[in-house]
């Protein structure tokens, strides 16, 4: 059974809670959850306690409603059903529950599949008409900057006119790089290697100051399919975020584990195995975090919180990882960090995040 159960008695404790549920909400099953106050066995997961404790006391229970577990990454839908004895009583309720969060992250993937196969097209003519231009006010300020070399003035006017020229051109070429469709090359990968190549390009791109890098990866990784360019500017761009997010100061911890995951059989196109090799690496730092508020946009196109930004970094960077069959996550608490984990299969072929 894929679905996780939860019945409770009408004082509370537990009648029934299958290992699914412990599983979907990552809590160990004591010995004796039977008869015990679910509150207290459940106490971890206090919107869930809330959620069937609210069974008692509405009138019209939810036919379909969703929880957003943020410490674990996860939505789950879930319904409730009151128990009733033969007069008609509440004796119990039941949480009938399901983990959708590969449902929810697919049909993510396709909204912004559709927003952008509209924007595609007119953000690749736009840019191709720009870049004309901008080219051509570069050049002209460069000549004309040679014939006034004895006025500071000027050449300080033109110097502004270049560099903007330049930051506009910049801008240009990662929308393209944006709307183009993706086409990797793919290769037995050492993420150890590209994960160090990453650090050091990011180093050239932003003030690191005295911000520490810490790589806590093990002895070896498998190697993954993928493309090696590609995955290196997936990770110089989130650790070009974390240097600006740190400011020249904090800490950066780039962690990566190996593991086996369970995929839910709804995923699965064939009679193979469920069981799916995992890369995941973490890049976190101690900055100040991402607004609640902010953090269901981070990835949207053309959203940013820089001055100058194009808000079309993370947004690259998700549909690289899109394109390699993996995902990209977000946690972050303001005042304390974020921590973005990327999930990368370690052999390709893998459907379970299409």
């Amino acid at each position: 059974m894929r679905n996780g159960v939860i019945a409770i008695h009408r004082d509370g404790t537990i009648a029934l809670a299958n290992d699914e549920a412990f599983r979907i909400f990552a809590i160990a099953r004591p010995a004796d959850d039977r008869h015990r106050a679910f509150n207290d066995v459940f106490r971890e997961r206090p919107d869930v306690v809330r959620a069937l404790s609210a069974a008692f006391e509405m009138t019209t229970l939810p036919n379909r409603a969703e929880l957003r577990l943020k410490d674990l990454d996860r939505v789950i839908g879930y319904t409730l059903s009151q128990v009733k004895d033969d007069q008609g009583r509440v004796v119990g309720a039941v949480m009938y529950f399901k983990d959708l969060t590969l449902v929810e992250q697919a049909e993510e993937r396709e909204r912004l599949r559709d927003r952008l196969a509209s924007l595609g097209e007119m953000a690749a003519g736009i840019a191709h008409e720009l870049k004309n231009p901008l080219a051509g006010i570069e050049v002209m300020a460069g000549l004309l900057r040679r014939q006034v070399a004895d006025l500071p003035d000027a050449q300080t006017l033109l110097a502004d006119i270049i560099s903007e020229a330049k930051l506009a051109n910049a801008i240009v070429v990662e929308m393209l790089e944006f709307v183009r469709p993706i086409r990797l090359q793919m290769e037995q990968t050492d993420v150890r290697d590209v994960l160090h190549q990453s650090v050091t390009l990011a180093e050239s791109k932003v003030r690191r100051g005295d911000a520490a890098v810490a790589l806590r990866l093990p002895p070896s990784l498998p190697l993954v399919d993928g493309d090696q360019h590609q995955l290196c500017q997936v990770f110089t761009n989130l650790l070009t975020n974390a240097f600006e997010a740190l400011d020249g100061k904090g800490h950066i911890t780039i962690s990566a584990i190996v593991e086996d995951v369970t995929q839910d059989p709804a995923f699965v196109v064939d009679d193979g195995e469920v069981q799916t090799r995992m890369l995941t690496v973490d890049v976190a730092d101690d900055g100040p975090g991402v607004p609640p508020e902010l953090s269901d946009r981070i990835f949207d196109p053309f959203f940013t919180t820089k001055p100058q930004g194009s808000g079309l970094g993370l947004a690259i960077v998700r549909k690289i990882v899109d394109a390699h069959d993996g995902r990209i996550d977000l946690n972050s608490t303001p005042g304390h960090g974020t921590r973005f984990r990327v999930t990368l299969p370690v052999s390709s072929g893998s459907s379970w995040f299409k």
